[in-house]
């Protein structure tokens, strides 16, 4: 019986992993330091808002993959927080445009930059012979992997800018 293919690439796996492991801790620690202010899913609505252009609550609904009374209801919290801000759309009074406010942009502005404090802090830490070579090996691995496209980031809780 033939070996799966891991088997021979497992150091390099568990690597991986391991790197992998880091990241989602930075972003769990993110998460956690606004945790008083906003839910895992609201903080995932206002980066949506804040990484597309202008939306409405059927675009919050299907993005979250949530009924849109779900949807309704997190927004008129962030509402009621002074986190966003929903006006009549201008080209069809039907809808709701939603828009972050300065105190929702701030938020989000917060998290992202304890995101990358805390990755620039990580590779501070390292040989900077290996931070060098670390750059162009991330980018082939996000490549390969199909990285997520900045219009889709938002979905994994990352602004695009």
């Amino acid at each position: 019986m033939a070996q799966p293919i891991i088997d021979h690439m497992s150091d390099d796996v568990e690597a991986v992993m391991l790197a992998a492991r880091v990241l989602v801790a930075v972003s769990a620690q993110s998460v956690a330091a606004v945790e008083d202010e906003v839910t895992l899913p609201q903080l995932r609505v206002l980066v949506m808002v804040a990484s597309r252009a202008e939306l409405n609550l059927g675009s919050i609904a299907a993005g979250l993959g949530v009924h849109p009374s779900n949807a309704t209801r997190a927004v008129d919290r962030l509402v009621k927080a002074g986190l966003l801000d929903r006006r009549d759309d201008p080209t069809d009074r039907r809808n709701l445009v939603l828009e972050l406010t300065s105190a929702g942009h701030s938020l989000v502005e917060r998290v992202m930059n304890d995101r990358r404090a805390a990755i620039a802090d990580i590779l501070t830490r390292m040989p900077a012979a290996r931070r060098r070579s670390l750059v162009p090996v991330l980018r082939s691995f996000a490549a390969a992997g199909g990285e997520v496209p900045d219009d889709a980031a938002w979905s994994l809780g990352w602004t695009t800018d």
